[in-house]
């Protein structure tokens, strides 16, 4: 079964590249197929891009989704983690994340370097954050624009295993200017305790 035809209810997920664009065109992606799981993955499969005679779908609203639509479509990629393959929903918020690859990050709360796609994935196999992977159960607990471009969901999140529960947090902030503006990116996601006890080898 593949990632698409398991969702619920949400709509295809669509996706641009950070960096590949056609012509100096950002209406324009070019598509690529994600090949080995240690490159950083730059696209959903072709199964869930519009494909129309080998071009993506060029309908800009569909990259273009609200607060709150970006903020399920992550948590939807994280309860249905390992369809098509494993890890795909961690790429999904990996393409989420509105951080910068070359400068250590607070996407999880401490600085950590997020650069490496491998990283990024080893967190969310940390024993706060994997509650989120392959989840039972969730319940929106706030939302909350802090301003017009920003915007702080708290939700509940039940996991697989016994009295596994946990709540976070995600910020999300819209940009402004460039190639990706009015799309809205992870800024965090963070646990709602002190997730990093003790360190963390990542």
């Amino acid at each position: 079964m593949s990632f698409c035809s398991s969702l619920p209810s949400p709509p295809t997920v669509y996706f641009l590249s950070k960096s590949k664009y056609s012509n100096g065109d950002h209406k324009s992606p070019v598509i690529s197929r994600f090949r080995a799981s240690a490159d950083v993955p730059d696209f959903l499969s072709a199964d869930c891009i519009g494909i129309s005679g080998g071009s993506a779908v060029k309908d800009s609203t569909r990259f273009k989704f609200s607060a709150e639509e970006a903020v399920q479509h992550q948590l939807d990629a994280l309860k249905y983690n390992d369809q098509p393959r494993q890890d795909y929903g961690i790429e999904v918020m990996y393409r989420f994340a509105g951080f910068d690859p070359f400068e250590r990050s607070t996407y999880f709360g401490p600085f950590f370097d997020l650069g490496q796609f491998e990283r990024f994935r080893r967190i969310f196999h940390h024993s706060t954050y994997r509650v989120l992977l392959g989840h039972k159960d969730r319940k929106i607990l706030s939302s909350l624009f802090i301003k017009e471009n920003r915007y702080k969901q708290r939700i509940w999140i039940r996991g697989t295993r016994p009295e596994e529960e946990e709540i976070f947090q995600f910020t999300m902030v819209q940009k402004v200017g460039g190639s990706w503006d009015g799309y809205w990116l992870t800024e965090s996601l963070l646990h709602d305790g002190d997730a990093f006890t003790g360190g963390l080898a990542y």
